[in-house]
């Protein structure tokens, strides 16, 4: 299983996971989710490169032009609410993508919010059989929901590969993923992997709550 970490590398990502790692920067709700949008956008033009292409004739008003189309029939999925800005950034890189929504949120099973579960209560997705699968999550923590988020997809349908794509990662949620989803046809795509995760199985230093920054805080 090949992992990306976009930090290990010098590129205008670092200009955006610092802006959205700035507890100052974070009081812009629009300026957080255009950022996180953006590094979706990025992310996205970084696995178009490892798609397979074929040649396509197109008729300019002055001759034909050859050029190398990507043939991938692709699928975005996201997690509400915390995905949709980095759905976004995917759904403009590939915009004729099909797109899967799975609704899932925490459930802390103790006072102290030490004992964490995730629960998915729904799904929207089209036939994902033989095609590119894109999951794009902010945040990738204890990795439950992407697992679950992923199981609940594949009633669907069997995809030809897997991408991961998350903002910033836990170690946790880096073996987490590795033990449950595919190993020969899967790409795990951070942001940043930070250090762990604390005892609220929050990411640290990470960036906070990612739906809370981009829409409020919820009851």
């Amino acid at each position: 299983m090949e992992i990306i970490n976009f930090s290990e590398q010098n590129s205008i990502v670092n200009q955006y996971m610092a802006e959205i790692r700035d507890k100052d920067y974070q009081r812009n709700r629009l300026l957080f989710r255009n950022n996180v949008m953006r590094i979706g956008e990025f992310e996205a033009f970084e696995i178009s490169k490892t798609l397979q292409y074929e040649m396509k004739e197109v008729q300019t008003p002055l001759g034909v032009s050859k050029i190398n189309v990507p043939v991938d029939k692709i699928v975005l999925a996201t997690i509400f609410r915390a995905g949709l800005p980095f759905h976004n950034g995917f759904l403009n890189i590939f915009d004729h993508a099909g797109n899967a929504f799975v609704s899932a949120y925490r459930e802390y099973k103790d006072k102290e919010h030490h004992e964490v579960g995730i629960h998915v209560e729904y799904l929207a997705t089209p036939n994902i059989d033989g095609k590119t699968l894109i999951i794009a999550d902010p945040m990738l923590a204890t990795g439950g929901s992407m697992e679950l988020g992923y199981k609940a997809i594949l009633s669907k349908g069997t995809p030809r590969h897997v991408h991961v794509a998350c903002v910033i990662a836990s170690p946790e949620g880096i073996d987490h993923v590795k033990k449950t989803f595919p190993d020969s046809n899967t790409t795990i795509w951070c942001g940043a992997i930070d250090e762990g995760l604390n005892e609220h199985k929050y990411i640290v230093p990470g960036f906070g709550d990612a739906g809370d920054l981009c829409y409020g805080e919820k009851l």
